[in-house]
């Protein structure tokens, strides 16, 4: 009876020190970098979907600084940025097929690179995560971004798909910091 009674204890003294862990991994809005969704429908009910953790800029410098120029990044925090479109679409002239990417940059003072990437999924089968860049044979497209100057700082990383004409400019704002892109259905 005793050694139940000492096997139950120890079940419940590892569930209680388990489950802190398990919990704050489940809820994605408690990290520092919370998950953020953005959607944009075009005329004839075609989607494009957007999930990024975005990161808190907390008085630091980004770009230049905590955003190394001329290296990809992640365009974001945590897992990669994934893209999903249900239709083919053109984005900064490049045609990319229906389906689901992840998308780096690669920032720059004057210009920055959009790079839409084919893989979605780590070695065991996760999320692939933000840092891990697969590499240029895992590119689907690769594009020039607009960057321009914003009024005043954004302290939380923001991705948002504006309507432009039939399209959508993709824009990236942080910082003081705005890079764009034109995306619309491929013809």
């Amino acid at each position: 009876m005793q050694k139940f009674f000492g096997l139950c204890s120890v079940i419940l003294l590892s569930a209680s020190v388990l489950a802190p862990c398990t919990i704050g991994q489940q809820d994605k809005s408690q990290r520092p970098s919370p998950p953020a969704h953005v959607e944009f429908n075009f005329a004839d009910g075609k989607t494009i979907t957007m999930d990024y953790s975005s990161p808190r800029a907390k008085g630091r410098k980004i770009y230049g600084g905590l955003v190394p120029y001329g290296q990809v990044w992640r365009a974001g925090a945590n897992e990669a940025t994934t893209f999903v479109t249900n239709t083919a679409v053109t984005v900064g002239g490049k045609t990319v097929p229906a389906g689901t990417y992840t998308l780096f940059t690669i920032p720059n003072a004057d210009k920055w690179t959009l790079i839409v990437c084919k893989k979605t999924k780590n070695d065991k089968g996760g999320p692939l995560w933000g840092t891990d860049y697969p590499g240029e044979a895992q590119d689907v497209a690769r594009g020039d971004m607009k960057v321009s100057s914003l009024p005043a700082a954004v302290e939380n990383f923001t991705i948002a798909l504006d309507k432009v004409g039939n399209g959508a400019s993709l824009r990236m704002d942080w910082e003081t910091t705005r890079a764009s892109v034109e995306i619309s259905e491929a013809k």
